[in-house]
């Protein structure tokens, strides 16, 4: 079944909000409960220091999914490196989204953006699991300088959803920057969901593209994470 991880910064007072637990009632989820430690401080220190008062927090968390009409596992990690962690612990968990928090209601639209290298049909596969055949609609989201092109994969990608029976519009933005167009779209949408585009000079210098859409955005940010072993 899909599963997707939800990183929290547990000790740090942070929650999942009610329209996340809701949206992802549909797909296993694991709850990855991070503090983040000074990198000369032992882990297992840490663990010692805090590990009961986490524990007691993520078993909270767990019973609020429960509650929302869901299901959450959990881990604890005491880290450095926080980013790392989720990639380690997604890929031991087998997960195939992360969340990058935010905040939400009920989720009525998807925001599902196209651009770049990403793995449409991996992308589109994960938002059929998470609506699930609820009433929830999507906008595909496209950023180009090839409008003929563009028009053509939108209607494709397009044509795929609404087979599986799923509310499809689609937005064709030309010679826009995807970024910028992406982040103009969001204010009709509850959350984006975002395929996991391979490492570049640019998000070595800029960010993540998905961290600097969070950051721009008030929603939850759901990545689908590359399939590196398919890719090769």
């Amino acid at each position: 079944m899909t599963r997707v991880l939800v990183p929290t910064a547990i000790l740090e007072g942070e929650s999942v909000p009610f329209g996340l637990m809701d949206l992802l009632g549909t797909v296993d989820v694991t709850v990855l409960g991070y503090h983040v430690v000074p990198e000369q401080t032992p882990p297992d220190q840490a663990r010692m220091q805090y590990e009961e008062r986490a524990v007691e927090a993520l078993e909270d968390v767990a019973e609020e999914f429960h509650a929302a009409g869901g299901d959450a596992d959990h881990r604890l990690v005491f880290t450095p490196d926080r980013a790392k962690t989720v990639q380690r612990v997604a890929e031991e968990t087998g997960a195939d989204a992360y969340t990058i928090r935010g905040t939400t209601g009920s989720v009525e639209r998807l925001l599902v953006p196209l651009s770049g290298d990403v793995a449409v049909e991996r992308v589109l596969s994960f938002v059929t699991d998470l609506i699930g055949g609820r009433d929830i609609g999507v906008t595909l989201l496209l950023a180009t300088d090839d409008e003929s092109d563009g028009r053509d994969r939108l209607t494709a990608a397009a044509d795929r959803l609404a087979a599986r029976g799923v509310d499809v519009r689609t937005e064709l933005a030309v010679d826009d920057d995807p970024v910028a167009a992406l982040v103009a779209a969001v204010p009709d949408h509850d959350a984006v969901v975002m395929g996991e585009r391979a490492p570049s000079v640019r998000s070595f210098l800029f960010g993540e593209e998905a961290e600097r859409v969070a950051a721009e955005t008030v929603g939850p940010v759901l990545v689908v994470r590359r399939d590196e072993a398919a890719e090769e």
